[in-house]
């Protein structure tokens, strides 16, 4: 009977250890989860293309935040003429619209992915010449 008490002894102390490193363990993870690591943007301009198929072209803040936020946006506009039908793009700066935005809120969950706008790119050359 002795045996069968210290067998239940050790197996509870077996047990509440077990259970402490995993409790250790998942707290550790979680924390080390929810930590969003900053991303490094290294040029002037991003293109952001959201789920909803459109792609804005800007300043980029807080990528890895919950709502970054996009600054100078432009946008590609298509343009067909009516007697050749011939499209062109063009770039346009938001900010004309009724509304009048200075920046765009972006939810995160919305971003499909995030380019850098070389600055010797056609895209980075129109918004110089915009401003």
């Amino acid at each position: 009977m002795m045996r069968d008490r210290k067998g239940t002894g050790m197996l509870q102390v077996i047990l509440v250890t077990a259970l402490a490193l995993i409790a250790a363990g998942s707290v550790i993870w979680f924390v080390a989860s929810s930590r969003k690591p900053s991303v490094a943007l290294t040029t002037p301009y991003q293109a952001v293309l959201l789920t909803t198929g459109q792609v804005y072209f800007g300043k980029l803040e807080g990528l890895g935040t919950a709502f970054p936020v996009l600054r100078e946006v432009f946008y590609v506009q298509s343009r067909q003429d009516p007697q050749t039908k011939a499209v062109s793009s063009i770039l346009v700066k938001r900010g004309k619209e009724w509304h009048a935005p200075d920046r765009m809120i972006l939810n995160s969950n919305m971003i499909v992915l995030v380019e850098p706008v070389s600055p010797s790119s056609r895209v980075a050359q129109l918004i110089a010449e915009a401003q």
